[in-house]
């Protein structure tokens, strides 16, 4: 028989029990109350305190363009590290590599000295040289023989040159490859002249007779550049469509030192204007061209970084939803819109999970990646260097194509659940954008063999779903991303801002769900892995 007090601590037990299965059960009611709370504070901030703009505002008007190796580039790191830091994210920069020497670009002004003369519109590319000063002198067209470059080459000391070809953003190469390209070339048109020369002496020997065609030369832009800039030229001026696009010196900048810059300035002009003066060229009128370009190199090794925010996961923290876009820019622009467009909206989903006080089960992480506009290299450091954990990635959401809203997914069907689950409250924040979830139909796509497009390649190459929300224009605002992308145009002012507000709000509440899930999300036909390659007959060698 129990005695008292044994029945009394059995009571006790039993109360202890009773209460804890009832916590027990009432924990997922509970823990929903969170989320919907959190989900709440979210679309309230969201919609009444959103700060998307300011952020956009901050990195290109403050910051400006942020190409990799400049001084830019580095403020972008700092700043966006430093938001995540205040916030309350956990922060990583990441170091991905060095380059041997670094630039920043100044203003560059130009003009035309003449009775008609006028202010031009050119830009250079990245990494090429700038002018010593104002620099003012003549203008030629480039020989395209070496009987024309000897016959002018006391002419070109003090030009500008004007050289065939139209600028598609990359600056004419003087690498060791190109200088014998153009050795081989010239050699032709060595043959060519001869050629030629035998054929006029016989047309005029035999003036009754029909006329033999002249061949034409093989063309290069700056078919002489060593010649020339050896010669004393002041630079080169090719032609470009407008809005101009220029890029960076990508085959020369890796082997750059601080000893052995580019000294030949490389201007791409306005096609309206290249054709004014060289028409003035071809009927030999006098004026003159002046142009200061300060373009600033500076020493390396020049490290560049990624910044990663991370809202650790309370269950699951080695596990991760992601998103990112890449911070670096091109600095003939801002980077308004490529990639501030995918930058900003990103720093403002993590702000408004942190200002909800979401506390989510796996771990959000959103990635602002070094260097796309080189070859994704941030984004491939990271894959690369996380190998082992890439299957512990639920989804990577890249966001890298401009101001228009994200209002819709298509998903496999094994994630539709889930994400169904994921975006029932978007059409909570705004009616006038509805948001769309489609299950895709069909086959899965193959999985990509080689990298391409923007930080999502290296992931998917991986087999990490790289899921992305679709965009749209639905107030007709006519944006097109064809005339900003790599161009001068890639400001501010050409971002959406009710876009860019809504797209941060449905950012933020579709990774807080899906990093709340009890699962990562499915696999199952995401991809169609390649078919093996048949391996041919072997066929007999004939003696």
């Amino acid at each position: 028989m129990l005695n008292l007090q044994q029945t009394k601590l059995q009571m006790k037990n039993l109360k202890f029990t009773l209460l804890a299965l009832a916590l027990l059960l009432t924990l997922p009611t509970y823990l929903i109350s969170q989320d919907k709370s959190v989900i709440d504070k979210i679309i309230e901030n969201g919609t009444k305190d959103n700060r998307t703009m300011h952020h956009l505002d901050v990195l290109t008007n403050r910051i400006g363009g942020r190409l990799l190796g400049s001084d830019a580039y580095e403020n972008a790191t700092y700043w966006a590290a430093g938001l995540f830091e205040k916030w309350g994210l956990e922060v990583q920069v990441i170091e991905v590599g060095e380059l041997p020497v670094g630039f920043n670009r100044g203003p560059w002004f130009g003009r035309m000295l003449s009775e008609d003369g006028m202010t031009l519109h050119f830009a250079t590319p990245s990494y090429t040289s700038g002018t010593k000063g104002v620099q003012r002198g003549h203008v030629v067209m480039e020989p395209k023989s070496r009987a024309d470059f000897e016959r002018m080459k006391g002419k070109l000391k003090g030009a500008w040159v004007l050289i065939s070809g139209e600028n598609e953003g990359w600056p004419i190469d003087y690498s060791e490859s190109a200088d014998t390209m153009r050795a081989k070339i010239i050699a032709e048109n060595d043959k060519i002249a001869r050629y030629n020369d035998s054929i006029t002496r016989i047309n005029r020997a035999n003036p009754d007779k029909p006329r033999q065609e002249l061949k034409k030369y093989k063309d290069a832009p700056a078919l002489f550049y060593k010649q020339m800039r050896d010669a004393g030229i002041l630079g080169i001026i090719q032609s470009t469509t407008v809005p101009i696009r220029v890029l960076y010196d990508r085959k020369n900048f890796q082997q750059m030192d601080f000893d052995n810059l580019p000294t030949c300035p490389d201007i791409k002009l306005n096609e309206h204007q290249y054709k004014i003066i060289e028409q003035k060229v071809k009927e030999r009128q006098y004026f003159q061209l002046e142009f200061d370009i300060r373009n600033h190199f500076k020493p390396g090794p020049i490290k560049y970084h990624n910044v990663i925010g991370i809202i650790r996961g309370t269950e699951f923290p080695d596990e991760y939803v992601m998103s990112g876009g890449h911070l670096d820019a091109f600095d003939v622009a801002t980077g308004g819109v490529d990639c501030g467009t995918g930058v900003a909206p990103n720093l403002e989903a993590a702000r408004l999970i942190m200002e909800a006080g979401g506390k989510p089960r796996r771990s959000i992480a959103f990635c602002l990646w070094a260097g796309e506009e080189f070859g994704l290299w941030g984004s491939k450091h990271w894959v690369e260097t996380n190998k082992e954990n890439l299957h512990k990635v639920s989804n990577y959401f890249n966001r890298d194509g401009g101001p228009t809203i994200a209002n819709n997914l298509t998903v496999p069907p094994a994630m539709y659940e889930d994400f169904k689950k994921a975006t029932e409250d978007l059409n909570r924040i705004n009616p006038e954008f509805p948001f769309t979830l489609n299950k895709r139909v069909g086959e899965a796509r193959p999985k990509p063999i080689t990298a391409g497009g923007s930080d999502h390649a290296y992931f998917a190459l991986n087999g990490v779903p790289t899921i992305s929300f679709g965009t749209a224009d639905p107030k007709g605002y006519d944006f097109n991303y064809g005339e900003i992308w790599h161009t001068e145009r890639d400001t501010y002012n050409m971002s959406i801002p009710e876009y860019m507000d809504h797209t941060s709000v449905v950012t933020a509440i579709v990774l807080f769900n899906l990093a709340n899930q009890d699962k990562l999300l499915s696999r199952e036909d995401l991809y169609k892995e390649p078919e093996p390659v048949k391996s041919q007959p072997a066929t007999r060698r004939r003696r």
